[in-house]
């Protein structure tokens, strides 16, 4: 048994996590040991610190990037210190129609998820990447592009392709009027990657304190939420609408903005009641909303990020500021997304 430090949620409603031992298992012939070296803060982390699934004794974390530091006897994708990015899923069964289409985060038999999951062989408890140390196996770890900022290209692992998958099952090119519902972590990637990939960008935002980020993020203008006339100027003028807002919110106003068979992809609260379904007869719109990725996309959108020089805007602190992190967080007081050091950790 290999064993590593990292951090533990000990009680809900406590944002204070604890430096525990944390037990990994010995490698498996196709598995690999990587160095934790930076690991994304997501909100879901937050929510499920404060038991939003009924979960207690956590190690969060699933935006990492690290090292590889040792690998099992089958590998021969990976060698010894090559740079490695780790999702929000370890596992899948890999036999069902959704891992044959690609899509391992949807399933049939449930993705194991990097923390809070259950290993599919020996039944253990997933344990997360706030921690310097990590063990998976090859198939689920992926090769860190040359050229991104291991730190800044953590959030791309959760935040960044939770945004690319529906993205690029909307079909969002140059002709694309694309908005993005809030400017947070995963709002800030939108708005890179949709412009990247040839939209013109709109964010949707409740004042204009944020209108100069969104302009240099890659938009075309901010439209005001709250500004009633700004909101029925705005109607049909959208093709896609992709809903980062993570708090309770009236969707009626944003399938109003949608044109002709547009779509509106709730992915900041995906929980929260949906709309009367009249409101999308009036023109075919649909609402979805989405699940990460799966292999397939999550190695497309780092070769895209690489080529196009995308990342997340981040804000470093050492491990050991967690409770800091998860605090801010909570108060929305991040530009855009908290990333971890966890070197503190080897002392």
């Amino acid at each position: 048994m290999r064993t590593t430090t990292g951090w533990q949620s000990l009680e809900q409603n406590s944002n204070a996590l604890a430096r525990v031992t944390i037990e990994r298992r010995d490698l498996r012939p196709d598995d690999i040991a990587v160095r934790i070296d930076y690991c994304g803060v997501c909100h879901s982390d937050l929510h499920r610190i404060h038991g939003m699934l009924g979960e207690k004794d956590l190690v969060p974390g699933h935006e990492a990037t690290g090292v590889v530091v040792a690998t099992g006897q089958a590998i021969t994708g990976f060698v010894v210190g090559e740079r490695v990015a780790i999702g929000t899923i370890i596992d899948s069964c890999g036999q069902c129609a959704m891992c044959e289409a690609g899509q391992e985060n949807y399933c049939y038999n449930r993705p194991t998820t990097t923390y809070g999951g259950t290993d599919r062989i020996d039944g253990t408890p997933t344990k997360g990447a706030y921690s310097r140390e990590y063990v998976l196996r090859e198939k689920f770890a992926f090769r860190l592009p040359d050229g991104l900022d291991p730190a800044a290209a953590a959030p791309l692992m959760c935040a960044g392709v939770s945004v690319w998958e529906p993205l690029r099952a909307a079909g969002v090119g140059p002709s694309s009027h694309v908005a993005v519902a809030g400017l947070g972590g995963l709002g800030h990637i939108a708005v890179k990657l949709a412009s990247a990939l040839g939209a013109e960008v709109t964010v949707l935002s409740r004042s204009t304190a944020k209108e100069q980020d969104a302009l240099s993020l890659g938009a075309t203008g901010l439209l005001v939420t709250t500004d009633e006339a700004q909101v029925a100027a705005a109607r049909g003028r959208f093709d896609f609408i992709l809903d980062t807002v993570s708090a309770d919110h009236e969707l009626t106003p944003l399938i109003g903005m949608l044109g002709l068979d547009g779509t509106l992809c709730v992915l900041g609260n995906p929980l929260m009641a949906g709309p009367k379904l009249w409101e999308l007869g009036a023109g075919r719109k649909k609402i979805t909303s989405s699940g990460t990725g799966g292999l397939r996309q999550t190695t497309e959108m780092l070769e895209f990020c690489a080529t196009h020089g995308i990342t997340a805007d981040v804000e470093i602190l050492p491990s050991n500021k967690i409770e800091t992190a998860l605090n801010r967080l909570a108060n929305g007081d991040v530009r855009y997304r908290f990333v971890l050091d966890m070197s503190d950790l080897d002392t």
